[in-house]
């Protein structure tokens, strides 16, 4: 069964890159804020209100029993916000008139997840003290920002990119009758381990280890805001590219310089730590309860 979704979800990527020929018109994003009132996270802990940050483009579409027909999830990687689909090789290739998701067929919901973009995260000033959040939490969020604020009772697809392909996997298990079909992209359904857990680690324990850290109250952002950007940039990056993009030893150094900066400027160590390590509960097999009660390390 998982291979056959495999199979599918490649095919479904090979289609989605060839049928866009070039760049199209599309609605403008509509943006918003959902404030989810007494969010229960797995941990144990809650927060009064949570909000949820997204966008949304096209309009809900109901059948004659009032069930929604057109509405499609699209969900981020680690680290990224809804915007992120927003630009010529994604949206230009899919949103536009006669395009896979045409935005004036579809309703198209770009959420940042917890701990990203405009949503709530530990810089809102909980810091180390923010609720320790999982991919469960998150999809949970999802649910009750489609659900409760933007009113949509059934879901088209569900798709996402890496840690977004991870919560698809999770959409299927926990809301298995809520949409009509899963595209799951750059992700695998199986618990988060090997080469994958050991860029996390070096991540995590870098900032927890960093005597700059202060157990999360920093004044100015920690040294190992650097390590955590350049792990990032170095897993999260295609060699092929990186290669034609960085041929020399300068080069390389520049690139990577400009990465650090950027991060130093738009980042913050405690919010990476938590989405880095958001992926704790992860396990969309039959075993996931054996995780339910697992703190992040």
């Amino acid at each position: 069964m998982t291979q056959r979704l495999l199979r599918i979800a490649t095919l479904a990527l090979l289609v989605f890159m060839t049928c866009g020929a070039s760049a199209a018109d599309y609605p403008a994003p509509r943006e918003g804020n959902a404030v989810l009132k007494d969010f229960h996270f797995a941990s144990g802990e809650t927060l009064p209100e949570l909000r949820i940050h997204y966008r949304t483009l096209g309009s809900p579409m109901r059948d004659a029993k009032g069930v929604v027909r057109n509405a499609v999830l699209i969900g981020h990687g680690t680290g990224g916000t809804g915007a992120q689909f927003i630009r010529p090789e994604f949206a230009g290739e899919l949103f536009g008139a006669a395009q896979l998701l045409d935005a004036t067929k579809y309703y198209l919901v770009l959420a940042d997840g917890i701990g990203h973009g405009q949503s709530s995260k530990p810089s809102d000033g909980l810091r180390a003290k923010f609720p320790r959040y999982g991919y469960r939490d998150m999809v949970d969020a999802q649910y009750r920002l489609v659900t409760e604020a933007l009113g949509v009772n059934h879901l088209r697809l569900v798709m996402g990119t890496s840690m977004g392909g991870m919560h698809t996997w999770l959409w299927g298990e926990r809301h298995a009758n809520f949409m009509d079909a899963l595209m799951p992209l750059a992700s695998l359904p199986t618990q988060i381990s090997g080469r994958n857990r050991l860029w996390r680690r070096v991540v995590i324990d870098s900032i927890r280890n960093d005597p700059a850290w202060n157990g999360g109250n920093y004044t100015t952002q920690p040294p190992s805001l650097r390590t955590a950007a350049e792990m990032i940039m170095l897993v999260g990056s295609n060699p092929v590219l990186r290669q034609t993009a960085m041929p020399t030893l300068a080069e390389a150094d520049t690139v990577i310089d400009k990465a650090v900066a950027d991060a130093y400027r738009t980042d913050d160590a405690n919010d990476v730590l938590y989405q880095v390590g958001a992926s704790w509960d992860y396990d969309p097999g039959p075993a996931l309860s054996r995780l339910a009660h697992r703190s992040m390390r």
